[in-house]
């Protein structure tokens, strides 16, 4: 059921009031009309009218009855000025009664402005009195309104930096996670690096056995060559002493042939005694040296004429043939001999120098 809303002090007042108006209106206008349309009384005539004649001859009942009349007249015009004045009288009580009503109808008039005035004033009041009201409403939930936007600034405020935090501490436990993952990586991985060290290192072993075998056959070999060189060497100057010239000729060109391969294989056999294998030397591999070399067997310098194509290996062997330092088997040679070794050059291959 909807609430039915309570007329203010100015609505009660307000059709009383104009009724009240109104009927002020309608009785000066009937006063007006009454006064404006009043008929204007006769003049005032003698009841009784008398002409008095003067007679030539006048007897004491003459006289009496002139008498009379005058008299009578005389009380005739009174009466007709005290009617008169009665109408005047009368006239003037209902001017003062008019007056009257007038001043009563104004004050009337007056009273009922007074009591507007008092309600509009009242009305006027009260409707301060709601507004400075509804003000204070309006203040009290403009400030309520503020409370509740800085307590949701607030709760919004901490819950970004809860979330900050919880941020902070999920990136803390991701970094903590990526340590630990990364810590077992690297361990893996040194532990395959040992594996593959250990690998090498033991690959290494077995290629440096196999090369002191290699190297103790080659040796032996050497030696045995060397020994066979020298056996033939001593035989052919046997039989060059032994011999014709032509003969002699002859065996000393065949030595010369053979004294020079005897000393290639020397130099090879040295080099790769001090050769040091590179990983990426393999089979099939040539490189050319240019040899300088002395008179007393000393190596002067060794350069590369043509490359492998493969930088360690041509070094190493530049460095193995370095190493030989000086043949000493060269020496006592004949210039005609060591004409060839002054500046030589030499094939070697990975087959040559005992892998």
């Amino acid at each position: 059921m909807q609430q039915q809303r309570e007329p203010s002090a100015s609505e009660s007042y307000f059709w009383p009031s104009v009724l009240a108006i109104v009927l002020h209106v309608l009785v000066f206008g009937m006063l007006f009309v009454s006064f404006a349309f009043t008929p204007e009384l006769p003049p005032a005539k003698p009841i009784v009218q008398a002409t008095l004649y003067q007679l030539k001859s006048k007897s004491q009942a003459t006289t009496q009855t002139n008498q009379k009349i005058a008299g009578e007249a005389k009380k005739s015009a009174a009466r007709q000025t005290e009617v008169e004045q009665m109408e005047q009288k009368k006239v003037e009580q209902e001017e003062i009664k008019a007056a009257a009503e007038q001043k009563k109808e104004e004050a009337a008039q007056k009273a009922e402005e007074a009591k507007k005035a008092d309600e509009a004033k009242k009305a006027d009041e009260a409707k301060k009195a709601d507004d400075a009201k509804k003000a204070d409403d309006a203040k009290k939930a403009e400030a309520k309104k503020a409370e509740e936007k800085q307590l949701a600034d607030i709760a919004k405020k901490k819950a970004e930096e809860e979330a900050k935090e919880e941020a902070k501490k999920e990136a803390a436990e991701e970094a903590k996670k990526k340590i630990v993952e990364d810590a077992k990586k690297k361990a893996a991985e040194d532990a395959k690096k040992k594996a593959e060290a250990e690998e090498a290192k033991k690959k290494i072993a077995d290629e440096a056995k196999k090369k002191a075998a290699a190297d103790a056959a080659k040796k032996k070999a050497q030696d045995a060559a060397r020994k066979s060189t020298e056996d033939k060497k001593a035989q052919a100057l046997a039989d060059l002493l032994s011999d014709t010239p032509q003969r002699q000729q002859a065996l000393a060109d065949e030595q010369g042939d053979e004294v020079a391969g005897s000393f290639d294989d020397l130099i090879r056999a040295r080099a790769a005694e001090g050769w040091a294998r590179p990983p990426s030397a393999r089979k099939g591999m040539t490189v050319v040296l240019q040899i300088g070399m002395l008179p007393d067997g000393t190596v002067t310098s060794v350069s590369v004429a043509k490359s492998s194509g493969d930088g360690p290996f041509d070094a190493s062997a530049v460095a193995a043939v370095k190493n030989i330092g000086r043949l000493t088997e060269m020496q006592g040679m004949k210039p005609s001999d060591f004409a060839p070794y002054r500046s030589f050059k030499m094939t070697f291959t990975p087959e040559d120098l005992a892998l």
